[in-house]
């Protein structure tokens, strides 16, 4: 594996985005040339390139909402691996441009990618990618160590000795001691530090007492429309991440994520380069086949060697059969005034016990808020008439009900206009969700810290976590229009 380019972009808050570092290969560059043939896109001047990479990413052209290249619904993007449209003499698309965030810092980086580029190869199927990934990765932690916002001065020291460090751990573009796939992942007893080679890609060794963490987040996204010509929409995808504090130079670690009995079984894993070997049943579950009941439902095995940073271990989808929260919301327009009522269920397989439960109202394209005359079943209401938005705080449970109510009417006679969106005209409105439930799953998968394995010269503590949160939960008003997608949400 090697790299064409690699961008080291600083954009704190309220300041100017610029590139604080960057280094090309010549070798690599020549053999992408070589590689690619007529179809070679050579790689921009920095400022061309630093203004392609900021529009993909939505960072540049703060009035401008929509930029087609971008935001047009044939394309579809594949994050993290983006596409920068590069204009002028060897015009053509670069790809794939990695990315990684983290506080003020963004960092970028291009593979060389060695397979033909049409038809473009699947993103899983190009080592090339999860080690740019994990190259990036290891680069953030010397840069940024444990915290996100270190100081200007120790972050300016660092930067400064960036090159002398790229050419111990990436000389001439080619990262050293990638950990390589296939590894047999048969657990081995501990070796002395001594006799093992660290690896480039592990910048130091954890000394004092072992802890390994591993928290699950799964995440519902939910688009209802309360009518019956319209199909509702939901999907879930969960995240495992690691934090393990082990001494040994390439410690060995297996997690595995169990389900219960009626758990929905997982799908579309992807897993972090440092996973040494996985049953392929683990790997063929796939979302885009339909499916017959005979899906492999664990328990799913990820041995690894885990590199000092907290990392992703494994990221999945899973198929449930409802939404935790169904809504309705509906709109009546009289005169200058909106009639409201919404409505709100808690399924019965949620655990009902959140620790924090919100719904957020948003009016679009109206004058400013005059008069709010609203009645709850449940929880408070705050109003926000410069933002003509509505907060509906629910809390921390539900009533023994499950289902909770608001209904009333709003004016719109503020003086000035309120904020304007070019999607919610007239009655096209919605209710967004915004929740999180603490120690639960919707598709059941949990993390027994029973069954997590180290072979390290120290007994850890396992701590494990797991939690459910929303994005993207829209509640569609039924009486006015709504966008409708065609088939299953996409991730």
């Amino acid at each position: 594996m090697t790299v064409r380019g690699l961008w080291i972009i600083s954009h704190e808050n309220g300041g100017n985005l610029s590139i604080r570092f960057s280094r090309r290969f010549s070798t690599v560059e020549h053999r992408a040339k070589s590689l690619a043939g007529s179809s070679y896109v050579a790689v921009p001047e920095e400022s061309t390139f630093l203004q392609l990479l900021l529009t993909e990413l939505g960072l540049s052209d703060s009035g401008k909402n929509y930029v087609t290249l971008r935001d047009d619904c044939l394309y579809r993007p594949r994050s993290p691996a983006l596409e920068l449209h590069v204009d002028g003499p060897g015009k053509g698309i670069l790809w794939p441009v990695l990315t990684v965030s983290q506080g003020p810092l963004i960092l970028a980086c291009l593979p060389l990618v060695d397979v033909p580029p049409d038809p473009r190869p699947p993103l899983a199927s190009l080592l090339s990618v999860s080690q740019g990934l994990t190259l990036l990765a290891g680069l953030q932690t010397f840069l940024l160590g444990s915290g996100s916002k270190p100081d200007s001065e120790g972050l300016g020291s660092r930067l400064a000795m960036l090159p002398s460090v790229l050419l111990q751990v990436c000389p001439l573009g080619t990262p050293l001691d990638v950990p390589l796939p296939g590894t047999p992942a048969t657990p081995t007893a501990p070796t002395s530090a001594g006799t093992q080679k660290q690896p480039a890609w592990k910048t130091g060794l954890h000394r004092g007492r072992a802890v390994v963490n591993i928290g699950l987040i799964e995440t519902v996204r939910s688009m209802q429309y309360g009518n019956r010509s319209r199909q509702d929409l939901w999907d879930v995808y969960g995240t495992v991440t690691c934090k393990c504090e082990v001494e040994g130079v390439l410690p060995n670690v297996t997690v595995t994520l169990s389900l219960p009995p009626n758990g929905s079984p997982l799908q579309d894993i992807l897993v972090h380069p440092c996973v040494t070997s996985l049953d392929s049943s683990i790997l063929t579950a796939s979302s885009v086949d339909n499916y017959d009941g005979s899906a492999f439902s664990g328990p799913y095995k990820f041995p690894f060697s885990p590199p000092l940073e907290p990392f992703r271990l494994c990221s999945y989808t899973s198929e449930v059969p409802v939404p935790p929260i169904l809504g309705s919301y509906q709109l009546k327009e009289e005169e200058n005034q909106l009639r409201v009522s919404v409505t709100l269920k808690l399924h019965e397989s949620i655990k009902n016990s959140f620790e924090f439960c919100n719904a957020h109202l948003p009016f679009f394209n109206r004058d400013q808020m005059g008069v709010v005359d609203m009645k709850l079943s449940s929880g408070q209401l705050d109003v926000s008439k410069e933002k003509n938005l509505l907060v509906w705080i629910l809390g921390q449970k539900f009533p023994k009900s499950r289902e909770v109510t608001m209904e009333g009417k709003i004016s719109f006679s503020g003086p000035t206009p309120g904020p304007s969106d070019p999607l919610c005209t007239k009655l096209t409105a919605y209710v967004k969700l915004h929740f999180k439930v603490p120690d639960m799953t919707l598709s059941g998968c949990y993390v027994d810290q029973h069954s997590v394995q180290v072979y390290s010269s120290a007994k850890p503590r396992i701590v494990t976590s797991r939690e459910l949160q929303s994005k993207e939960y829209y509640i569609w008003n039924s009486t006015g229009t709504a966008p409708v997608s065609s088939g299953q949400m996409m991730m």
